[in-house]
């Protein structure tokens, strides 16, 4: 498939379908605007997502943003839909007054740990960004079922990660900081880890670099 409109179609259908699915069992998750774009930036920062309050506006009613990275895509349909379910639980913090991040929205605090059980994540924490790390447990995604096939239609893209245009010598150190499922820390190359997934030997899960953003 090379026709980048269908690729686009599948893709928005799909996430709306999943966020959809998501509302009907979670009435207190708003309707958003998707935009699915760049997650990088050229340094080593990647956002998998976001949910912006209060972005758009029609009328006279102002709407939610929803952000998807499109490098985030290449992890695969379960962890997509596990950034679906993580931002679908600042969407219900916003919706119900809760204070779930501090600190720029980096620090996950044990309020947002609440939330993204509801949604059904498993929900650990992270050193420096609190209760982020989020994943989808099997019996949440067997709710999901159809809507996993789905995404796993649509995920025939991603997008590659900025190049780092930074000016200078460049030192031998540099590299990408990479974190799986199970806390394993690998540093690669840029060149290696673009190549594509790295998957961890005890886990399972993939190799996602250690400054991601949700």
């Amino acid at each position: 498939m090379t026709d980048s409109d269908t690729i686009t179609g599948l893709l928005v259908t799909a996430v709306e379908n999943a966020w959809a699915a998501i509302r009907f069992r979670h009435p207190d998750v708003p309707d958003v605007v998707l935009t699915v774009g760049a997650g990088s930036t050229g340094g080593s920062d990647l956002t998998l997502g976001h949910f912006a309050p209060n972005r758009w506006v029609r009328g006279e009613y102002e709407l939610h943003e929803l952000f998807v990275g499109g490098e985030g895509l290449r992890r695969g349909a379960i962890d997509v839909l596990g950034t679906l379910l993580h931002e679908a639980a600042h969407g219900i913090a916003v919706v119900r007054g809760i204070k779930d991040t501090s600190r720029q929205g980096r620090w996950h605090n044990e309020r947002y740990r609440e939330l993204g059980k509801e949604l059904g994540l498993d929900v650990a924490r992270h050193p420096k960004i609190g209760w982020s790390i989020t994943t989808v447990p099997d019996m949440t995604r067997e709710c999901y079922r159809d809507e996993l096939d789905e995404l796993a239609f649509a995920l025939v893209a991603y997008r590659r990660h900025e190049p780092d245009r930074r000016g200078g010598r460049k030192s031998n150190n540099n590299g990408v900081s990479a974190e799986c499922d199970c806390g394993r820390r690998i540093r690669v190359s840029r060149t290696v880890y673009d190549a594509g997934p790295i998957s961890c030997g005890l886990c399972g899960g993939p190799f996602i670099e250690s400054d991601v953003g949700q």
